[in-house]
């Protein structure tokens, strides 16, 4: 299909200037799915947050975010890509400045699932802008680079910035920092990014996007009701979201099998590569997702940090999975793909199993840093080959679908798992503090907590675990043969990394 690009006023706009603005939004968006997590502690105070509710200040928006993202794209190339990646920064922005003024728990969950579903609105629109500003080559090849350098530096930042703003003003603070940033790069974009859009009669499949999202967000809030007192998993609440959630699943398949233009080609999981790689995300960033989620909680409530030192505890997580990736980026050029994989999740696994040894008054160095480590550089080697299993097999046409499909397990995998081990966690801290048979001291309290998080990270393990199953059983060495050549001949690989 033909893009069409509108006219621009005569002079011409430098294309790093552009990459600079997208880049600043896709920061943004990277940024607040971390940002909140050493937040958490003070807006479960500030908020009354129950523990089992606790979940959807960081699922309201990475579901919703996975949920739409498909939507965002398709959207973007049907009625142009600037007008789109305005409308996104325009409503995460305003949901920003509504979740900083939040004053109860319901309040700031439905802000953040419409700023996740701006998000998902700013990030496929600000990457097509860049496909499109920079012509194939080596200069598209060094602007993705910089490109995915920003969005992993966004997670790591988020951490960081989070934990400032927390302790020196308020968590508040931590959805207020958006708003000036999103109106600066709304002004700049506007007059400075180029609209293109495919030519051609294409339909957006709005009702397919809407039943998967609801649906998996009914299933999330069955687990969650799973874990609140007075519930069970047989309680009528739990049984008939659940069942409403697996219809809607039903007929997101049903629509996507009979639309002229689906949210997803169902066929393009014939692909046995791609659909292990999904898979294998989905496990992988429920994993990862409990990580931040977990040992966050752990080190402020339990161990008593302040959310400024949570933050600086969770940059070698960060250093890790930036490490890793980079090694993978160049083994994977002379390693069968799925081996280096599988070496990834079993490290990954192995950091997990680690934090088994986390109690009331464990240091950091010798007990929390060592698991840490290890399970970020394990992940980080995952990364790169199930990047390239998902998308290096499929057909050039299908490439930005295989790529949506990819960034969509991550967010909705993170989102599920979290859902899974917070209900794991929640049952077992409440199963701990019943069996005690009297009223519980602080010590009781801090012990029953413990037990929650180590129950939550050997659920962890054992996802990463599964992951590599899956991997090793689905796809064969002919389904990988062309990747290592594939990627030693990607420039853009490293910095991708």
């Amino acid at each position: 299909m033909a893009i069409r690009q509108k006219p621009r006023s005569a002079h011409s706009v430098n294309p790093w200037v552009v990459l600079t603005l997208v880049c600043m939004a896709q920061f943004m968006v990277v940024l607040d799915a971390t940002v909140v997590n050493v937040a958490l502690p003070s807006i479960k105070r500030g908020l009354n947050f129950s523990n089992s509710d606790l979940q959807w200040i960081v699922n309201a928006y990475t579901l919703t975010f996975g949920g739409f993202l498909l939507l965002g794209g398709r959207a973007g190339d049907l009625f142009g890509r600037q007008r789109i990646f305005l409308a996104g920064l325009a409503i995460f922005s305003v949901s920003s400045l509504v979740n900083g003024f939040a004053q109860s728990p319901s309040m700031l969950i439905v802000g953040r699932a419409v700023q996740g579903f701006g998000g998902a609105l700013i990030s496929p629109a600000a990457l097509s802008i860049i496909t499109t500003t920079f012509e194939e080559g080596p200069r598209r090849n060094k602007a993705l680079g910089v490109w995915s350098a920003i969005a992993a530096s966004g997670a790591a930042f988020g951490l960081l910035i989070g934990g400032i703003l927390t302790q020196a003003i308020s968590w508040r603070w931590a959805f207020f920092v958006n708003v000036p940033v999103g109106v600066v790069t709304i002004a700049l974009a506007a007059r400075l990014v180029p609209d293109t859009r495919v030519e051609g009669d294409r339909g957006v499949d709005v009702l397919g996007a809407v039943f998967v999202t609801s649906g998996l967000m009914s299933i999330v809030y069955a687990l969650a009701k799973a874990a609140s007192p007075g519930d069970g998993w047989t309680s009528p609440v739990v049984l008939l979201f659940g069942a409403i959630g697996f219809a809607l699943l039903g007929l997101f398949l049903f629509t996507e099998t009979r639309y002229r233009a689906p949210l997803v080609r169902l066929s393009i999981f014939r692909i046995r590569s791609l659909a292990a790689a999904n898979l294998a995300m989905l496990l992988v960033a429920g994993g990862m997702f409990s990580i931040f989620y977990f040992a966050g909680l752990y080190v402020q409530i339990v161990l008593g940090y302040s959310p400024f030192k949570a933050g600086l505890a969770f940059l070698p997580v960060c250093a890790g999975i930036g490490i890793g990736a980079g090694v993978a980026a160049q083994a994977v050029k002379r390693i069968d793909v799925r081996a280096v994989t599988c070496t990834g999740l079993v490290i990954g696994a192995a950091g997990f199993l680690l934090l088994q040894r986390i109690g009331i008054g464990s240091g950091y160095v010798d007990v929390l840093l060592p698991p840490l480590v290890i399970m970020s550089v394990g992940l980080g080697l995952t990364f790169v080959p199930l990047t390239l299993l998902a998308t290096t097999t499929v057909q050039a046409d299908d490439a930005g679908l295989a790529s949506g499909l990819l960034n969509t397990s991550q967010q909705v995998g993170g989102s599920l798992g979290l859902a899974i081990l917070a209900t794991l966690a929640v049952n077992q801290t409440n199963g701990y503090l019943h069996n005690l048979g009297h009223a519980p001291a602080v010590p009781d309290a801090f012990a029953a907590l413990v037990q929650g998080y180590r129950i939550a990270f050997l659920a962890g393990a054992i996802l990463l675990a599964v992951g590599a199953v899956v991997v090793v059983a689905v796809i064969r060495r002919s389904d990988v043969a062309g990747i290592a050549a594939a990627a030693s001949a990607a420039p853009a690989l490293e910095g991708a990394a």
